[in-house]
């Protein structure tokens, strides 16, 4: 959600912030993260496990890195292609904000497998992963949207939720490596 946020603030000098633009903004993430739930739900039947959730992570951390780089190039090709915000803003949200919603989208549906070990209680551990999910999504857009935005520039802010993201990552990347092998069915 903070970058969903900061997507618009992205745009804005290019595009302005009407409600094309957030309507394009809103579309993409939406979009990617459909498409993520589904390649994630994909990649939880492939043997899931946490190293590769930290690796999702990670991935989604370091797509982060490319908008803060590309951005304003991207802006300036999109805009010569056409002036209009509504195509413009769509394009450029699809090309700059489309791969690292659809990864953040991958990781809920392999965090839910692996936290599955009774058939019984998956609806409890998947309202679990949607609670935190959402409450921190909450949480982030507050802490961007009220105070973010006012004290740091929106690279430092992008650098914040890769940090954020890539410890994340290294955390669960640790436990994967300390933590005894589960059992295998029989």
């Amino acid at each position: 959600m903070a970058l969903e946020l900061l997507s618009g603030r992205i745009l804005a000098p290019t595009f302005g912030s009407s409600i094309y633009v957030w309507g394009a903004v809103i579309t993409v993430f939406m979009v990617a993260l459909s498409v993520g739930y589904l390649i994630g739900g994909r990649i939880s039947l492939l043997s899931p496990s946490l190293a590769r959730l930290a690796a999702l992570h990670l991935l989604s951390g370091l797509l982060l890195l490319p908008i803060m780089v590309a951005a304003i190039p991207v802006l300036d090709s999109i805009f010569t292609i056409t002036e209009d915000p509504r195509m413009g803003a769509l394009l450029a949200s699809m090309v700059l904000f489309f791969l690292p919603a659809m990864v953040c989208g991958c990781v809920s549906p392999v965090a839910i497998k692996l936290l599955i070990k009774d058939v019984q209680k998956a609806g409890f551990y998947a309202g679990l992963q949607y609670f935190f999910s959402t409450f921190f999504s909450a949480a982030g857009t507050l802490l961007t949207s009220f105070y973010f935005v006012l004290i740091f520039e929106v690279n430092e802010i992008l650098w914040l939720l890769f940090g954020v993201t890539a410890a994340m990552a290294a955390f669960a990347f640790t436990i994967s490596k300390t933590a005894a092998p589960a059992p295998e069915a029989a």
